[in-house]
C-alpha cells in the first residue's frame, strides 16, 4: 500500500471554529490524544443535506463526533448567500488579479455575478485563472513572492474555505495558531509565554522552515485533503487553484509544487498540510519520546518548541528533519537554533558569567528578564528587523507625500503610529514603542524640511505639530497570563 495514505499521529479534536477563541496551547493545557488515529480506514457515506437546519453546524457537528468521516456532499453550501458574505469580506482595495477587475467593478453589478459564478461552479464549467505574481520586502531585505488572485477566484476560494473550515476547525491541535477564527498571533504570543515561564523549559528550538509555501508538495497535500474530503467537485476545485500557475512580465509559468502565498486557500492549505506533517507527529513524539516537559505553538509555518531536557531537544530536531525531508520540506540552517533559554537557562548561564540568549517569534523579540523581586520573566520587545524595515517603509512613503498639506501627512503618521501601538503594545515594550514615535518624527522633521530650500521648519515646531497629531504611546494589551486565563478559565486541566 502506498504510504501517502497514511499518517504517524492521533487526531486530537481542537474546539469549534466559533469558539476557537477558548482553544488554547495544547502543551499548556495538557490534553491528551484522542482515541483513534488518521492511519485507519475511514468510513465515508456522510452528506449534510440542504434540508438539515444550520448545515455547516451539522457538518460541524458530524466532524468533531467521527474523525473517520470522510465529507462526500459538500460543494452545495457554497450558495448565492456564501458567495456573497465572501465577495463582502474581501478588502475593497485589494489589488487586482490578471483580470484587472477590482472590488468596486465585480460589485456594480454583484447579483448577476455571483448567480453566474454559482452556475458555472455547480455546472463544472468554472476555470481557475492564473496568479499574478507580485512581490514584497522582508525584514531581512529579500523578496516574499505573492500570488495575486483574480477576484473571482478569490470570492470562490474563501466561500469554499468557510465550508470546509467547519471541519478542519475540529481536526485542527490547539497550539496551532495562524489563520483561523478567533485566534490571533497574540492569543500564539500569549501561549508561548505562558508555557515558558509556567512549564520546566530549558532550552528553545526556533525553527524556519525554508520556503514552506512554495516547496509544499501538491501530491501529499491531495492525500492529506483526502482523509477528510471525499467530494471530487470540491477537490477538483482546490486542484485548479494549485495548478493554475502564476503570470510573471506577461509570461505564464506553471506551479507543479507549492500553493500560491497570498490566495484565499492558501493559508487554510498550509494548515492542512503542516497538521498532518508536524502538528501530529509532534504530538505523539511529545507523548512517546520526550523525557521531561515539551510545548509547541505554531503559527502558519513560524513555530517554537520548548524542552525542559536537552536530549530532548537534539533528538527532536534530528527526528524532525527526517520527517521534513519525507515530505519535501526542509529546515532553513541559517535560521533554525537550538538555544538554552528559560529560567533555568537564566540562572544557569548567569552562573557561567554569560548572558542568556534571545530568540524572535512573530515580530518579537523574546529575553530573560527578572522582576524587581529577582524572579525569572519572559521579556518581550520589538524585533529589530521588524522595526528598521518599518522605519524605511515609513520614510520611503514620507517622501511620496512630502508635497502633501501636512494635515494629510499627519492624519496618515496617525494611522502608522496607532497600527504599530496596535501590534506591538504589549507589556515591557513602552521603550521600543517610544523609539518608533520618536524616529517617526524624525522623519517627518527631514520630509517638511526638504519641501524648500529655504524652509522654516524648526524642530520646536515639528514638536508642537507631533503632539497635536500623533498620538502618545502606551500599552495596550494584558500581561499574557492574564489573557490566557482568561480565555481558559475553567476549561484547563492544569488549572
Amino acid at each position: 500500500m502506498d504510504d501517502r495514505g497514511k499518517s504517524d499521529g492521533p487526531v486530537v479534536p481542537a474546539k469549534l471554529s466559533n469558539n476557537a477563541v477558548q482553544a488554547v496551547a495544547e502543551a499548556v493545557e495538557g490534553r491528551g490524544p484522542a482515541k483513534g488515529n488518521t492511519a485507519s480506514k475511514t468510513r465515508p457515506g456522510y452528506r449534510a443535506g440542504v434540508s438539515a437546519p444550520s448545515a455547516l453546524g451539522r457538518v460541524r457537528r458530524v466532524a468533531q463526533q467521527d474523525k473517520e468521516a470522510r465529507f462526500t456532499a459538500l460543494l452545495h453550501h457554497v450558495d448565492l448567500d456564501c458567495l456573497r458574505a465572501a465577495y463582502r469580506a474581501l478588502k475593497p482595495m485589494a489589488a487586482p488579479g490578471v483580470d484587472g477587475v477590482t472590488w468596486v467593478d465585480y460589485g456594480q453589478s454583484l447579483e448577476g455575478n455571483l448567480r453566474d459564478l454559482h452556475g458555472r461552479v455547480h455546472r463544472g464549467s468554472y476555470r481557475a485563472r492564473p496568479s499574478r505574481r507580485a512581490y514584497i520586502s522582508k525584514a531581512d531585505g529579500r523578496l516574499r513572492p505573492l500570488g495575486i488572485a483574480a477576484l473571482e477566484d478569490k470570492i470562490l476560494q474563501r466561500a469554499v474555505v468557510e465550508v470546509l473550515g467547519a471541519i478542519y476547525e475540529t481536526d485542527f491541535l490547539g497550539f496551532s495558531y495562524g489563520f483561523r477564527p478567533g485566534r490571533s498571533p497574540h492569543h500564539a504570543l500569549d501561549a508561548l509565554a505562558v508555557g515558558i515561564t509556567r512549564k520546566k523549559v530549558g532550552w528553545v528550538l526556533d525553527a524556519d522552515i525554508r520556503d514552506f509555501f512554495s516547496k509544499l508538495d501538491q501530491v501529499w497535500l491531495k492525500t492529506f485533503l483526502g482523509h477528510r474530503i471525499a467530494d471530487s467537485r470540491v477537490l477538483r476545485l482546490i486542484e485548479k487553484w494549485i495548478s493554475a500557475g502564476v503570470i510573471e512580465d506577461g509570461a505564464w509559468t506553471a506551479c507543479d509544487e507549492g500553493v500560491p502565498q497570498g490566495a484565499s486557500a492558501s493559508p487554510l492549505l498550509a494548515n492542512v498540510y503542516l497538521h498532518y506533517v508536524l502538528d501530529l507527529w509532534a504530538n505523539q513524539w511529545r507523548d512517546r519520546h520526550a523525557r521531561g516537559d515539551v510545548i509547541l505553538v505554531r503559527f502558519a509555518d513560524d513555530f517554537v518548541a520548548g524542552f525542559q531536557h536537552r536530549d530532548d531537544a537534539e533528538r527532536f530536531l534530528a527526528d524532525l528533519r527526517e520527517r521534513f525531508a519525507q515530505f519535501n520540506l526542509e529546515l532553513a540552517a541559517e535560521k533554525t537554533r537550538l538555544i538554552e533559554f528559560g529560567r533555568f537557562a537564566a540562572r544557569d548561564r548567569a552562573a557561567r558569567g554569560r548572558r542568556p540568549e534571545t530568540f524572535a517569534f512573530l515580530g518579537f523579540t523574546h529575553i530573560c528578564a527578572t522582576t524587581r523581586n529577582g524572579k525569572f520573566k519572559l521579556k518581550r520587545v520589538t524585533d529589530k528587523k521588524r522595526l528598521r524595515a518599518k522605519l524605511r517603509a515609513v520614510k520611503t512613503e514620507l517622501m511620496r507625500r512630502r508635497h502633501l498639506p501636512i494635515p494629510d501627512q499627519a492624519r496618515w503618521l496617525a494611522s502608522v503610529v496607532r497600527g504599530h501601538c496596535a501590534y506591538y503594545a504589549v507589556p515591557d515594550n513602552v521603550e521600543a514603542l517610544r523609539a518608533f514615535r520618536e524616529q517617526v518624527i524624525w522623519h517627518w522633521h527631514r520630509t517638511l524640511r526638504r519641501r524648500s530650500q529655504r524652509s522654516r521648519m524648526t524642530w520646536e515646531r515639528t514638536r508642537r505639530l507631533a503632539k497635536r497629531w500623533l498620538p502618545t504611546t502606551r500599552i495596550l494589551h494584558p500581561w499574557p497570563s492574564q489573557r490566557f486565563d482568561a480565555i481558559t478559565q475553567g476549561r484547563s486541566p492544569v488549572r
